[in-house]
């Protein structure tokens, strides 16, 4: 999508929608709750979507060393059909391009079936992390070599 889609709109609706079930599940709460349109509409991210409106959607950071895959949301009724493989596919493709190594991703330590789900399509597990004021890991950093 470009700066200015009025699309973008849609995603962010589809995020709130698709990650509301983290709710109570996850401590602290997830990030998507701060995310804003402002914050898909920067110049120093990517957001690609599936259909119009959008049925699923990744938002790829590109950093120093890594194309960071957040935000990565299927609606309900589109799961199952292999949407979220395309995306990451073409996060892969879309890191190569940038003639970046990676792409990397976090997963909440709790949310183990996204931890099955990533390493089904390619990600090992490379670091755990705590956010501030947590004694323990709250999340699961995940990599993918581009050549993998």
């Amino acid at each position: 999508m470009t700066s200015g889609d009025p699309a973008l709109g849609h995603v962010l609706a589809l995020i709130r929608t698709a990650f509301a079930g983290m709710d109570g599940r996850i401590d602290p709460p997830s990030s998507m709750h701060r995310l804003t349109l402002a914050d898909l509409d920067m110049p120093t991210v990517e957001v690609w979507a599936i259909g119009a409106p959008p049925l699923a959607c990744v938002v790829l950071t590109p950093q120093a060393d890594t194309l960071y895959l957040g935000k990565l949301a299927v609606a309900q009724a589109a799961q199952g059909q292999g949407l979220a493989r395309v995306l990451v596919d073409k996060a892969v493709d879309r890191a190569r391009a940038l003639g970046l190594p990676s792409v990397t991703l976090q997963v909440r330590v709790k949310l183990t079936g996204n931890h099955a789900a990533f390493a089904a399509m390619g990600f090992e597990e490379v670091a755990r992390t705590a956010h501030p004021r947590f004694d323990r890991p709250t999340a699961i950093t995940f990599a993918r070599a581009v050549d993998a």
